[in-house]
């Protein structure tokens, strides 16, 4: 479990194509200082396993099914990602509850200045849309962010300076995909809502 509140950015140091088809990922970051193999962390706001963790960097195993399902299956050598390791017991929850599992890949409509601020219009599948209000928790690519506006074919997010300097925002254009996780509790309402 995380709450989408991403702790840093890592950088793509390695894509290793594996004999089954999949990629072993490393990422280096001050993030995995003290990382021990087996331990969750959101990258992309995908909940991955560490394996074989080094002082500054971190490996992780990425199946055929990830790479096609997330944009992680767009990452290069260089690339920056949002990292966030698994909540304990006694962490705050300061975002939401987000789970690491992402429900489709959205489109970045519109990613820059808007007067003084920043916005980030991103297009998105019914699936997610569905789950969507006015104020309400969305997580894009790990990030838990707050739903300004209902877009026809998607939704519209303000960004603060905070977010934009600590996550891998800086790197974003149009065109690009984004992980997105609709929010839990919403799902859940409606599932148990079907069967009453």
């Amino acid at each position: 479990m995380f709450t989408g509140l991403v702790q840093a950015t890592g950088k793509v140091i390695a894509l290793d194509k594996t004999p089954q088809g999949g990629v072993r990922l490393q990422i280096e970051s001050t993030l995995f200082e003290k990382v021990s193999p087996g331990a969750s962390i959101a990258v992309n706001g995908c909940c991955l396993t560490v394996t074989d963790p080094l002082p500054s960097r971190a490996t992780f195993d990425l199946l055929g099914t990830t790479l096609s399902l997330t944009n992680l299956g767009n990452l290069k050598i260089g690339s920056l990602v949002n990292l966030e390791p698994s909540v304990r017991p006694t962490d705050p929850m300061g975002g939401h509850f987000v789970t690491g599992h992402i429900d489709a890949c959205g489109t970045i409509l519109f990613w820059g200045p808007d007067g003084a601020d920043w916005r980030l219009d991103i297009k998105a599948p019914p699936a997610i849309t569905r789950y969507l209000v006015t104020k309400g928790c969305i997580a894009v690519d790990g990030m838990s962010l707050t739903v300004a506006e209902l877009l026809p074919e998607g939704f519209r997010i303000w960004i603060i300076p905070h977010t934009l300097e600590v996550t891998n925002l800086a790197q974003r254009k149009s065109g690009d995909r984004v992980n997105l996780e609709a929010d839990l509790l919403a799902k859940y309402t409606e599932k148990l809502l079907a069967k009453s």
